[in-house]
């Protein structure tokens, strides 16, 4: 799943989220910080554990521990709670947006039911948050194209025994790296971003290029039947190389780079999102 996805919003604050076990999980601490407002939101929650263990609660059958994305960029296990056990946990803590976060978490769960029941409503959704952030219409269809593209490469990964997340994260790097001449991180690092989604701040040919790496990557694997991390390694890299050469040689043509500093930090603030390297 995208992590674009792994991240909801409650009234301007960040909840964390993870699939697990077909439903969401959500981060207690995110829950706890949002709902009380405090500064030490993990001494909050420490406190209520032993609270809730008092009352007969069974924490450890509730509370799942699973890898999010911290602050710094790094995953980290997390005390997490689906729907459910959200609700326990928010009974138990007084704050006047106890309510008005119960109507919020019900409706993000039952958003999750309608797009698993009809895909098209998943779409549909990520087009309308695009769309609020000011990008154009064009790009959104480009974006959602791309994670259509990364979706089926991932999961073709996973059927030829690729299995953990340090091994998605050098494949990625590998078919970032032969077509940019960049790895993930140091294409963030070339276009000023921290921790902002980098496919989200590519213009129109940078996603082009990453959907052409990540598709060839899919079809060589496919033909040559790659199985474990090293023969989709090599699947990786070659996929990535048909995209550079496209890319060096549309270069060659117009005597212009396809990647760019540039980023969309700042298209909150703009109406219209401009389709140009010279924008």
């Amino acid at each position: 799943m995208e992590s674009d996805k792994a991240l909801v919003v409650f009234q301007g604050k960040q909840i964390r989220r993870k699939w697990f076990n077909d439903e969401w999980w959500f981060s207690v601490v995110d829950i706890i910080e949002v709902l009380t407002e405090s500064k030490r939101p993990r001494k909050y929650w420490s406190d209520l554990k032993k609270n809730l263990t008092e009352e007969g609660f069974e924490l450890s059958e509730k509370i799942g521990q699973l890898k999010l994305v911290s602050s710094d960029g790094k995953s980290y296990l997390t005390d997490c709670v689906n729907t459910k056990n959200a609700f326990r946990i928010i009974q138990s803590i007084p704050s006047p947006k106890a309510e008005p976060f119960k109507q919020w978490l019900a409706q993000v769960g039952y958003d999750r039911v309608q797009e698993i029941e009809n895909p098209e409503l998943a779409q549909k959704r990520m087009k309308e948050i695009y769309k609020a952030k000011g990008y154009s219409e064009d790009w959104i269809e480009k974006r959602v194209r791309g994670i259509a593209v990364r979706d089926e490469l991932t999961d073709e990964w996973k059927k030829r025994e690729v299995k953990t997340d340090t091994e998605f994260s050098i494949l990625t790097a590998e078919i970032s790296k032969a077509t940019f001449d960049m790895t993930p991180n140091e294409y963030k690092e070339f276009k000023g971003l921290k921790n902002e989604n980098l496919r989200d701040h590519m213009n129109d040919l940078e996603l082009i290029f990453t959907m052409l790496g990540e598709a060839s990557t899919t079809k060589i694997a496919r033909k040559k039947d790659a199985q474990g991390f090293i023969e989709n390694k090599d699947a990786a890299i070659k996929g990535g190389r048909v995209a550079g050469i496209a890319r060096k040689e549309l270069e060659k043509e117009t005597k212009e780079g396809v990647s760019t500093s540039q980023n969309y930090l700042d298209l909150r603030n703009r109406k219209k999102l401009k389709h140009s390297d010279n924008q």
